[in-house]
C-alpha cells in the first residue's frame, strides 16, 4: 500500500481532470448554483411586495423544464398522434418538432435582467424620443387572483417600450412577438423579458397545439399578458379588426374554480410614429413584407443623433398610452353560449378604438383639409371646431398646455423639420407627396364615438 507507482504523465495530468471536474461538479456547481438561486428568489420576493400583480412561478421555471412540459402535454401529444395517422410519419420524428416549436415559443425571464436593465432603458429610450403621457384613470381595481391581459392595438414597435415602462410598477408583461425579431442578439434580448415568439402565418395543426398549450398553460397560471389583436402593425391609421388565434387560446384556457381573466384595452397614440413611412408605403403596395433598408435606418439614426449632440433634437412630440375599463371574461360570457371569442374581439377594439386619445398631430391633419395652402388662423379655426365636435362624441384630448392653438403650433413645427410644407408669407403650403402621412395619422382618430 505504501509502494510507489509510476504514471505517465498524460495519464497523470488526466487523473487529476477528472478529480477536478468531480469537485466542481458535485461541491462547487451546486453551491454556486444554489448562492444564484437564492439571490433570484430573494430578488422576486422584494419585487412582489412591490408590484401590484406578482410575479407568478409559472414565469420562473426553468426554460428547459418547460420546453419539456410544454412537448410532453398531454394535448400536445393527442396532437402528435393525430398527425402522425394521417401523414403516416413516425412519433418520434413529430416529437422532435414539437420539441422544437417549443424551444421556439418558449421565453427564458430574466427578473434581474427585465426590472435593473430592461426597465430603465425602456423608460430611458421613451423619455428621450417623446414626451409621455400615462392616463389610467379608468383602470380601477382588478380581482388579485385574475389573469389579466393587456389588449392594444398596434401603432408602432415603440409599443414594445413604451407599454413595458408604463406597466412596470404593476407587473412583469409576457409579450407575444412576430418573427421579425427572431435575430440575435434582439432575440436573447426579447427572450430575457419575457416575450415569447409566434408565426403569424403558419397552419401546421401541430404548432398551434404547442403554441395554444402554452399560452393556456401561462393564462391558467396566471402570466400578466400583453397581445396587439391586429396581429401587426397598422399600415393606414385606422385600428384594424382583430384575429382571433391568441384570443381564443386564451377564452379556451382551463381556469380553476373560482378564476377569472380580465381583458384590460390599451390605446396608444403618437404625435409621430418612426416608421410611419414604411408602414405608409407597405399599405400603398398592399402587403404586410415590408422591411426598412438598413441603409435608411442608419441615416434615420445617424441623423439625429447627431441633432441630440447639438443639442437640436427636441424629441417626436407626444406618445399617450390610455387605458380603458377592463372587461371580465366570467361578466362577458354571462348569458351567451358557445365560443364567445368573435363577439369578445369585436367588444375589444371597438372599446380600443373608443379609447384612443387625441393629440396634435392628428387633430391638425385631419383638420388640415383638402387643399393645399391654408394659414394658421384658418387652421386653428378648424382644428378648434373639430376638438369641440371630438369631445362632444366623448374623445379624450390630449393637448399641448394652451390648448387647440398650442397643439397647431406643435403640429406645424413638426411638420417644419420634417419639410412636409413651406411658408409664402402667411400661407402654408403642404407639399402634396407629403399628404399620405397626414392622412395616415388623421385615420388614427376615433370618430362616431
Amino acid at each position: 500500500m505504501t509502494r510507489t507507482v509510476t504514471l505517465p504523465l498524460w495519464l497523470f495530468l488526466l487523473v487529476i481532470a477528472f478529480a477536478l471536474t468531480a469537485f466542481f461538479l458535485h461541491f462547487l456547481f451546486p453551491s454556486v448554483r444554489w448562492f444564484f438561486r437564492h439571490r433570484m428568489q430573494t430578488m422576486v420576493a422584494r419585487l412582489n411586495r412591490r408590484l401590484d400583480r406578482p410575479i407568478q412561478p409559472f414565469k420562473l421555471m426553468e426554460r428547459h423544464d418547460m420546453i419539456v412540459r410544454l412537448t410532453h402535454d398531454p394535448r400536445v401529444a393527442e396532437a402528435i398522434a393525430a398527425e402522425a395517422a394521417q401523414s403516416h410519419t413516425p412519433e418520434t420524428v413529430l416529437l422532435e418538432r414539437a420539441r422544437r416549436y417549443a424551444r421556439e415559443i418558449v421565453p427564458a425571464f430574466s427578473a434581474r435582467f427585465y426590472f435593473t436593465y430592461g426597465i430603465r432603458l425602456a423608460r430611458w429610450f421613451a423619455q428621450l424620443l417623446y414626451k409621455v403621457h400615462l392616463d389610467d384613470r379608468a383602470l380601477g381595481r382588478i380581482d388579485p387572483g385574475a389573469t389579466v391581459i393587456f389588449v392594444m392595438n398596434h401603432r408602432s414597435n415603440m409599443d414594445y417600450v413604451l407599454v413595458t415602462y408604463l406597466a412596470a410598477q404593476r407587473s412583469a408583461l409576457s409579450y407575444a412577438v412576430g418573427e421579425w425579431a427572431r435575430v440575435w442578439p434582439l432575440s436573447w434580448l426579447i427572450r430575457s423579458m419575457g416575450a415569447y415568439f409566434i408565426r403569424r402565418r403558419s397552419d401546421g395543426a401541430l404548432y398551434r397545439r404547442v403554441l395554444s398549450r402554452y399560452v393556456q398553460m401561462a393564462t391558467a397560471e396566471g402570466v400578466t399578458q400583453a397581445i396587439f389583436p391586429e396581429g401587426g402593425l397598422s399600415l393606414d391609421g385606422r385600428t384594424g379588426p382583430a384575429r382571433l388565434g391568441l384570443l381564443s387560446y386564451i377564452v379556451q384556457a382551463p381556469l380553476a374554480a373560482g378564476q377569472d381573466v380580465v381583458f384590460v384595452p390599451v390605446a396608444l397614440s403618437y404625435d409621430r410614429i418612426v416608421e410611419d413611412r414604411v408602414l405608409i408605403a407597405a399599405h400603398k403596395a398592399g402587403t404586410r413584407r415590408f422591411r426598412a433598408p438598413l441603409g435608411a435606418i442608419l441615416a434615420f439614426v445617424l441623423r439625429h443623433v447627431w441633432r441630440a449632440l447639438l443639442g437640436r433634437f427636441r424629441g417626436f412630440g407626444m406618445a399617450v398610452v390610455r387605458f380603458g375599463p377592463p372587461i371580465s371574461l366570467t361578466e362577458f360570457t354571462r348569458g351567451r353560449e358557445g365560443d364567445v371569442t368573435a363577439p369578445l374581439a369585436e367588444h375589444l377594439m371597438a372599446v380600443i378604438d373608443r379609447t384612443i386619445p387625441v393629440l396634435a398631430v392628428p387633430l391638425v391633419s385631419a383638420a388640415w383639409g383638402q387643399g393645399a395652402a391654408t394659414d394658421r388662423a384658418a387652421l386653428t379655426r378648424r382644428a378648434g371646431a373639430l376638438a369641440a365636435e371630438l369631445q362632444a362624441q366623448g374623445a379624450a384630448l390630449i393637448l399641448p398646455e394652451g390648448g387647440v392653438a398650442a397643439a397647431v403650433d406643435q403640429a406645424l413645427a413638426i411638420f417644419s423639420l420634417r419639410r412636409f410644407i413651406t411658408r409664402q408669407g402667411d400661407q402654408i403650403i403642404l407639399n402634396e407627396d407629403h399628404r399620405p402621412i397626414l392622412d395616415f395619422y388623421a385615420a388614427s382618430i376615433p370618430r362616431g364615438l
